[in-house]
């Protein structure tokens, strides 16, 4: 796949989903930035990963609710790099409860880290990509913000508003050669599936048509498509990577 640019932001990319796009975005040749809020040692053990695979990378901790936090070190990097190409907005939380028992406080800090998140590091990139004409912005939503999920009301909120966003902000960018698009992931195996016991699996992989949870690679992969320059007519998307959950 080819890239037009090789400067790629990615939030909450410590661990996980976001840790296996910085990888497979670094074996692309793309100097990767790794955003952290605590994780620091999984950021440096991600990004000692893919130096020693000869690949581009540093660690930036920066809280991606926080638009100060956001603003300064977005800054920074402008200052090192001169440019920012991508931005994978990938940090997100859960805080799951029933609605009668769901306190305003993890209603807010869902959404606000999710969604706000989102708003925040593309409000703040998207100023740089206007001057340059030039960037591609994937946003990782999920398979519960298309569908809902019971006990899950401020994350499906979040990531609903999340698929919203990314098409009126292409719509708005597009004009500038930006693109914007979301992938809504179904049932991957992260450290948030890791608690699952194997009748818990095997309930959610018999709902699956591949009868398998998906990998954070697949996703990667996914990802590292959307940026690429084979996807140059695609934007304002959204795109399931679930296995066959939803049909």
């Amino acid at each position: 796949m080819g890239y037009k640019g090789d400067v790629v932001v990615i939030t909450g990319a410590s661990k996980g989903i976001g840790a296996s796009i910085a990888i497979e975005l670094a074996k692309k040749g793309l100097s990767v930035i790794i955003n952290y809020h605590s994780s620091e040692e999984k950021a440096i053990a991600v990004s000692e990963l893919i130096k020693k695979e000869q690949g581009k990378s540093e660690i930036k901790k920066f809280d991606v609710s926080n638009f100060a936090e956001v603003e300064k070190a977005f800054e920074e990097i402008i200052d090192k790099y001169k440019k920012i190409d991508y931005l994978v907005n990938n940090a997100g939380i859960v805080s799951d409860n029933l609605i009668i028992k769901m306190k305003e406080e993890e209603f807010d800090k869902v959404v606000r880290l999710n969604l706000y998140g989102t708003f925040n590091c593309s409000k703040v990139a998207a100023k740089y990509m206007l001057k340059q004409r030039f960037g591609v912005i994937v946003n990782i939503s999920s398979i519960v913000g298309l569908f809902g999920n019971a006990g899950q009301s401020n994350y499906a909120a979040s990531k609903a508003g999340i698929i919203g966003f990314t098409k009126s902000l292409a719509k708005e960018l597009g004009s500038r050669n930006i693109r914007v698009n979301a992938v809504a992931p179904g049932f991957i195996e992260t450290d948030m599936t890791d608690g699952l016991n194997i009748i818990q699996k095997k309930f959610l992989t018999d709902k699956i048509a591949l009868k398998r949870l998906g990998s954070s690679q697949d996703v990667a992969n996914l990802v590292a498509f959307l940026l690429s320059e084979e996807a140059g007519y695609i934007t304002g998307e959204t795109i399931g990577i679930n296995g066959g959950l939803s049909i």
